[in-house]
């Protein structure tokens, strides 16, 4: 079991408690993923599956994966009839996808990681597909203590240079400003080219 595996499992109740249904997301977020998400898709890092039951919701054939075995098993007991599996986004061997949606999913990788890991996804997707990628905004790259396990912050155009790295391009961005005892956050939605 990985250090960030272990680190949620610790915490699964809670988080599932806090965090577990679409309700809770915020609607420009919701409406972001509803944009630039359907077709064949994988929720990499879906948590307790509540965006993946969303994304399934809307008409997605739409599979999650998850490292953390709570959540897998959460999500399978309260979405019944959505493929979960208990997986690592470094696991990914799918191919031709129509997209693939990272929700604060990649928050815990080191930086010097992160072009793995959105190589790998741009290898997974078909040209012309789309990831949707949440994340922390900062002034830098940069970690800080996450209430689970240390994560970063991200400048958007930087992530936007490390998408663009991957053979993505940025199509649209959205961000929020801090507040009601959230951290600024960032999405951006790109779309996989030739």
């Amino acid at each position: 079991m990985t250090d960030i595996e272990q680190a949620y499992e610790n915490v699964a109740a809670l988080y599932i408690d806090l965090f577990g249904s679409a309700e809770r997301v915020h609607a420009d977020d919701l409406a972001l993923i509803a944009r630039h998400l359907g077709g064949r898709v994988v929720d990499a890092g879906c948590g307790p599956g509540h965006l993946t039951g969303y994304l399934h919701g809307l008409g997605a054939d739409v599979t999650g994966i998850d490292l953390t075995p709570s959540f897998v098993a959460h999500a399978r007991a309260t979405h019944p009839g959505i493929e979960f599996r208990a997986e690592s986004m470094d696991d990914l061997e799918v191919t031709d996808l129509d997209g693939i949606l990272a929700w604060y999913s990649t928050i815990h990788r080191h930086p010097d990681e992160m072009d793995a890991v959105l190589a790998r996804f741009r290898r997974a997707v078909r040209p012309g597909g789309s990831l949707v990628i949440g994340f922390f905004v900062g002034d830098e790259v940069a970690a800080f203590d996450h209430k689970v396990t240390t994560a970063y912050r991200w400048p958007p155009d930087v992530m936007a240079a490390r998408l663009a790295r991957a053979g993505f391009t940025e199509i649209e961005r959205l961000l929020r400003p801090a507040g009601g005892g959230h951290r600024t956050h960032g999405a951006i939605a790109a779309r996989a080219i030739n």
